[in-house]
């Protein structure tokens, strides 16, 4: 087996972050189903043929930027999640801002995964689909339950239904910006949305 030196490794491992920025900048143009290795070698400058001594696959370019938008979205919703530690209401409101934020930077990302679950195979990208969404709700459910421990939430409340609300709001809010083709609308509108998701899983502890 051959082993890269170091300088050979890093090259590499730039070449790869190239391509992958370079796949969610297209997506973010265009449906990532018509996006070609010629369309992704041009967009960084080198060959076709290029293209696959720093990746085995199409295939394997999708799932490295599907390792790379779990990796920096799951930072971001921890780091914010993480500032707001002792107050779990006000995290969960971090964690939805932070989310949106995310989707504006990088609107391919929502392109990319909504075709993917759009797709009827059980595909290697679709399962690393499913490991964000995993960690996502993971994550949210660990909140909701200190905010319920600390009284902020009903303890009668359904605590999975609340975390499905909660990732179908920014859905919402996501699917309106790709449809009207006003990404930045989102922060806009975020405040509110997230306004009446409080309201609602808060709604039986006011009454």
């Amino acid at each position: 087996m051959q082993v890269l030196d170091k300088p050979a490794k890093q090259a590499t491992e730039i070449r790869q972050a190239g391509l992958v920025e370079a796949a969610l900048t297209l997506a973010a143009q265009r449906s990532p189903a018509s996006i070609t290795t010629t369309d992704l070698a041009t967009a960084v400058g080198i060959t076709q043929g290029g293209i696959f001594r720093h990746f085995a696959s199409k295939e394997a370019i999708w799932l490295a930027v599907m390792d790379w938008v779990t990796a920096t979205l799951m930072a971001r919703l921890n780091d914010a999640a993480h500032q707001n530690r002792l107050a779990p209401m006000q995290a969960l409101r971090g964690v939805f801002v932070a989310h949106v934020d995310f989707v504006m930077a990088y609107p391919g990302v929502p392109r990319v995964i909504f075709q993917e679950l759009q797709s009827p195979d059980d595909t290697a990208l679709k399962a690393g689909v499913r490991r964000l969404m995993q960690q996502y709700r993971q994550l949210l459910i660990g909140l909701l339950t200190q905010a319920q421990a600390d009284g902020a939430l009903p303890r009668q409340l359904d605590l999975p239904a609340a975390a499905v609300l909660f990732i179908g709001s920014i859905q919402g809010l996501v699917m309106q910006s790709l449809i009207s083709g006003h990404v930045a609308g989102m922060a806009q509108l975020a405040p509110g949305v997230f306004a009446i998701f409080q309201r609602g899983i808060q709604a039986d502890s006011l009454s």
